[in-house]
């Protein structure tokens, strides 16, 4: 298939579902006791729901909502410290648009540029660095954020201010890994999980190989998908017949874009750059070992956690609560580690909506709670409540 109506294809479709009807089948698996699947990406979570997709397939298969967001993921610690260097007069403060409006505990950067901090949306690094050299006399700062995706495209940015010189333009990492929070929720003993659906993106940067341990260590299929239905109708199938057949391995449904060995000159700048954390802290998920990436000692000129004194820093870090909560009554960690359901909230859809967001899970386009407001609404969570009834 060469065209995206190709890969919309109903007819195509209608036989993929039949043949993941017969594969759950022979699994045994049924709608008391389903099939776990996590889909780790949230492009795929709003694919899977704009698509309808969870109303297509059998009820006995369960899409459980993984920790693919790297906005949901963004813990309030965080937050706090970017109007931390946002506030300071001599910055410009440069982000994707989707951190804007993440909630910290003095509130968004949103709420800061409001305040009167020179905060401005970007589209790439790049034009980041383009504002450096246009306003040499301000400190401009990129908040760098995202999974290994966007990490070359930083990495990238970083080595031609090097180049440049340009000693006016920095960047506070928050870049971050994708095995490591799987390997956490495969250990957590509450959390029990299939098979995967893994990053498309993720993959055409990384490859397949890291996502080795989840067959070998844990006996989980996993299989990279891509973002059509079709995609991940085929995905789904695929990882099914690993378990009705009692494989366990890591497959490529989207190697039209997913090389096994991923972008080489991707991973070379991003090696370059960037080295593992010790730790680095998730919304939900707490401190995972080496989950984020820091500048390298070569590029620490360009570090923004050390030319402002934010961040990591042992001294710091013990002064201050290492996870600050949510708000009451808010449960985006608990969405995040795939434990409940968004419409489990209990300010979902109501004081909580993409209009006035108390969660990242509600801020961000890939997040879980934007995709269940937007495709699923008021009727996923009273179809919710009524099964919370009719089990109490």
């Amino acid at each position: 298939m060469k065209y995206a109506d190709e890969f919309r294809d109903p007819v195509k479709a209608k036989a993929v579902l039949a043949a993941i009807e017969r594969a759950v089948a022979e699994t045994g698996a049924t709608p008391q006791e389903p099939l776990r699947v996590m889909e780790i990406c949230g492009g795929h979570t709003h694919a899977i729901f704009r698509y309808g997709l969870d109303k297509l397939t059998p009820a006995a298969i369960e899409f459980v909502h993984g920790p693919g967001c790297p906005v949901c993921v963004l813990p309030m610690t965080r937050v706090d410290e970017c109007l931390e260097i946002a506030e300071r007069p001599e910055v410009i403060f440069t982000t994707f648009g989707d951190a804007m409006r993440v909630p910290g505990t003095r509130g968004s950067l949103m709420q800061a540029k409001a305040r009167g901090a020179d905060i401005r949306m970007v589209y790439s690094p790049l034009d980041a660095l383009e504002l450096a050299r246009r306003i040499p006399e301000r400190e401009v700062v990129f908040f760098g954020l995202g999974f290994e995706t966007t990490m070359p495209s930083t990495a990238l940015t970083v080595q031609q201010a090097a180049r440049e010189g340009r000693t006016n333009f920095s960047l506070f990492c928050n870049h971050i890994l994708v095995p490591p929070p799987i390997r956490a929720l495969l250990d957590d003993p509450d959390m029990r999980l299939d098979g995967f659906v893994g990053p498309g993106h993720v993959s055409m940067v990384i490859g397949t190989a890291p996502y080795d341990f989840i067959a070998r260590d844990y006996g989980k299929p996993l299989v990279v998908a891509g973002f059509e239905p079709l995609d991940l109708l085929q995905s789904v199938l695929m990882v099914v017949r690993q378990i009705a057949e009692g494989r366990a391995e890591v497959e490529n449904q989207y190697a039209r874009v997913v090389p096994s060995g991923g972008n080489p000159a991707a991973l070379a700048a991003v090696e370059a750059v960037f080295e593992p954390r010790d730790a680095f802290e998730w919304r939900g998920l707490g401190e995972i070992d080496k989950s984020g990436v820091r500048m390298r000692e070569a590029y620490a000129a360009f570090d923004a956690e050390a030319k402002f004194g934010v961040g990591y820093g042992a001294a710091r870090r013990n002064s201050r609560d290492a996870d600050l909560p949510e708000l009451a009554g808010c449960r985006c960690g608990e969405v995040v580690k795939g434990m409940v359901k968004p419409w489990a909230c209990p300010k979902f859809g109501t004081a909580c909506t993409p209009e006035t967001p108390l969660g990242a899970l509600m801020v961000s386009s890939e997040g879980a709670c934007a995709a269940y407001h937007l495709y699923a609404g008021v009727r996923a969570r009273a179809v919710d409540a009524e099964s919370e009834r009719a089990v109490s």
